[in-house]
């Protein structure tokens, strides 16, 4: 998401985002001290958590006037200790906004509508299920390589194209954020059009590579629940022999073995997977479970 906003807002204004995973308080102060300089118009910081209170206090360093929440998952469940804790924690980023700030939230995501938030900010809602979005993406379709898509703005009849080189209907979530913004900050819509056309992939994130005769989709960075269903779904839609491999999913708490066997379920529902290689046969039983309870051929594991 970070990534993606970058490459689209730098179509007009000079941008700098947090490098990597430099999404602490120390990995903000490093980028802040050592990067940030005074041609820059637009900041980006990453703000990673693993509690509650911790992104209040990367916004008190930071002090955002804009926010983007993407979708609430279970990620660092483990460390939150709940779902509802990682709610909390990840809208203490829009709670932090300026009376006069913008929060991008996903309508689609039914945590997020039903959150109470403590603040009068001006929100702007991105979709794609939801007809009431602000920003919303439609007739999403995968070309080869490419996924192109329509999206419409509020107060704005017209629908335009798009075209990236991202996979995944998580990453189309992720180009309607910065769009949202984009478009508050008055970016001509021929010029979006043209940086989602330019957004690179990001290594190891639904990364797609030719080897020989085939093509490796590379999401081996990190995963969770939502993440590892959309890299499914993205393989799902591609003909072809298709090859899952996987060590599966850590940091999920007291959900690790369930979210990890419904991982094995969606490996052949919705990846409709060949042949399935699972990594570490202890860490990987949960799926094992889950490929079985569903009739996956052992032939095939």
């Amino acid at each position: 998401s970070k990534n993606i906003l970058n490459d689209i807002l730098s179509i007009k204004f000079n941008t700098l985002a947090t490098p990597k995973s430099l999404n602490t308080f120390n990995g903000l102060m490093i980028t802040i001290n050592n990067k940030l300089s005074k041609f820059d118009e637009v900041f980006i910081a990453e703000m990673g958590a693993y509690v509650r209170g911790e992104i209040n206090g990367l916004c008190d360093l930071v002090n955002p006037k804009y926010g983007i929440i993407t979708s609430i998952g279970t990620a660092h469940l483990e460390t939150f200790g709940s779902e509802e804790n990682i709610l909390h924690g990840k809208m203490e980023l829009i709670e932090h906004l300026p009376h006069d700030g913008v929060g991008v939230l996903n309508c689609d995501d039914p945590k997020q509508v039903s959150y109470k938030l403590k603040n009068n900010c001006k929100i702007i809602w991105i979709g794609i299920d939801n007809p009431k979005a602000d920003v919303r993406a439609s007739n999403i379709r995968t070309e080869g390589t490419k996924t192109l898509f329509d999206v419409e703005f509020s107060g704005d009849k017209k629908k335009y194209q798009f075209e990236t080189k991202l996979l995944g209907r998580h990453n189309i979530y992720n180009i309607l954020s910065a769009l949202a913004l984009g478009y508050e900050f008055k970016i001509p819509i021929k010029d979006l059009c043209l940086a989602v056309r330019r957004v690179k992939p990001i290594e190891h994130r639904l990364e797609i590579k030719k080897i020989g005769n085939f093509y490796q989709i590379d999401d081996a960075y990190n995963s969770n629940p939502v993440g590892a269903k959309g890299a499914l779904e993205v393989l799902g839609s591609i003909d072809g022999f298709r090859v899952v491999v996987t060590p599966g999913m850590i940091e999920l708490g007291d959900k690790e073995y369930e979210l990890n066997k419904e991982f094995g379920r969606q490996i052949s529902k919705i990846a409709n997977a060949d042949l399935v290689i699972l990594i570490g046969k202890k860490q990987t039983k949960p799926i094992l479970d889950g490929l079985e309870e569903v009739g996956f051929s052992k032939s095939k594991i």
